[in-house]
């Protein structure tokens, strides 16, 4: 399990910190994009000035209009993962020998979604402003009840799993943080990490993104060319998510990580918050880039973003073919390696070492960053605030390839020292 990769001091300091410090956090990240001028000195002034109680009256009670959003938004997407129509999509082997079966209806959904939430606004049935104007009490709601649901997922992992990739770690903390179950469902169809990390998580942000670029045209009677660039980059992002949704399925925080607050709790909360923020920032901070800078960071971002497709296309087309397919015009190379299940049975995986995957073993996540970078760079320089999602997501992405390096050594031994051989750089070609 994943809390096994640093030392036992690091990882309870890492928990405890993640699960006293990042709820009061978003909470403040948004008081200082949207009332205090983004300024992070302004919000450290009022603090130090007020103390304990300034910051409670930062903090907003979630309001009965903001559990109603999340409320019709969450049903609204649980309802179209169970009933929007899919092909059929057998994730990866589990360590205890299990094949998840899921319906790969995501960009169906993702269209839905956006169609009808664009509709209500154009027909004037819902206007998405009320969305940003209650932006604090949702975050506040989804702060609560998040953690309430990862208690039940907590609870459901001791009484009622759903298969044999479960168990305890004998440690309270560690069973809440990281999870106890590696693919909970309630019933036999409707996936839990499917539902947080793709279809409330990711699909919130889409619609966060169309939400501040319609609030700033509510507020300006125009939308910035900031506001565009951010907007259409995310979106873009996003579409490819969707577009690819069955081979996040065989990533990391599926196919290893258990639904618990890591994961969980950070899809619900995180995501909406965290990684919209630069676009939140640009609602009351319009920028005119002028049509050369806007048209470069667009296409520097587009580029970023079909690399990062390209390589993930790479290893699902080898993973599909069984190696037998053309990586930049000619036979990838690669490894075969063995590995034992828990069960003791002997399988085996082939390791790529050409193509993107030839210039380091995480290369994607380069023009990740990147792209997070690109739609973030259009608020320019004047807060930092707004870089603070690059900053984390390049943490994030940078401590997952060393879990990944050493669950990975964990599993195949010898395999894994010859490809780290082949393909000696973790991140960055030539320097990490």
């Amino acid at each position: 399990m994943a809390e096994t990769v640093h030392s036992p001091w690091l990882t309870y300091t890492s928990m405890l910190s993640l699960l006293t410090l990042c709820p009061p956090f978003v909470i403040l990240l948004w008081y200082t994009m949207v009332r205090a001028d983004g300024s992070v000195m302004q919000t450290f002034d009022y603090l130090k000035q007020n103390g304990i109680e300034g910051f409670k009256n930062i903090w907003p009670m979630p309001s009965p209009i903001a559990w109603k959003i999340i409320a019709c938004f969450g049903a609204f997407e649980a309802f179209l993962q169970l009933a929007l129509p899919g092909k059929r999509f057998q994730g990866p082997i589990s360590p205890a020998g299990n094949v998840p079966v899921y319906k790969a209806n995501g960009l169906q959904a993702y269209v839905v979604t956006l169609v009808t939430y664009l509709g209500l606004w154009w027909f004037g049935i819902f206007d998405p402003s009320i969305v940003y104007d209650h932006l604090g009490e949702i975050y506040s709601a989804l702060v609560f009840g998040s953690f309430i649901f990862c208690i039940f997922l907590y609870l459901k992992g001791h009484i009622a799993p759903s298969s044999t990739d479960s168990g305890s770690s004998g440690n309270a903390i560690i069973d809440f943080y990281w999870g106890m179950e590696l693919y909970p469902r309630i019933g036999k169809y409707f996936d839990i990490k499917v539902f947080t990390n793709c279809r409330f998580g990711m699909m919130s942000w889409a619609v966060l993104a169309l939400t501040y670029c319609i609030k700033q045209y509510e507020m300006n009677g125009k939308v910035s060319d900031s506001m565009l660039v951010n907007t259409v980059l995310m979106l873009v992002y996003i579409t490819k998510f969707f577009w690819w949704e069955s081979g996040y399925w065989c990533t990391m925080d599926i196919a290893h990580d258990r639904a618990g607050f890591y994961i969980c709790w950070g899809c619900l909360v995180w995501v909406p918050s965290i990684y919209t923020s630069p676009g939140m920032y640009l609602v009351n901070h319009p920028v005119n880039l002028g049509t050369l800078l806007a048209v470069s960071i667009l296409l520097a971002g587009l580029l970023c973003i079909y690399i990062n497709y390209d390589c993930d296309r790479q290893r699902q087309e080898f993973r599909r073919t069984n190696g037998k397919c053309t990586i930049w015009g000619k036979a990838p190379s690669k490894i075969v390696a063995s590995y034992r299940t828990t069960k003791g049975e002997t399988k085996t995986s082939l390791l790529l070492t050409s193509g993107w995957w030839g210039l380091s073993r995480h290369f994607h996540y380069v023009p990740e960053i990147s792209a997070a970078f690109f739609w973030t760079v259009p608020a320019l320089f004047n807060h930092f605030l707004p870089y603070f999602y690059v900053i984390f997501l390049t943490i994030l992405l940078f401590d997952r390839a060393k879990r990944d390096d050493d669950r990975c050594s964990s599993k195949y031994g010898k395999y894994w020292k010859m490809y780290c051989d082949k393909v000696r750089y973790r991140v960055i070609p030539g320097i990490y």
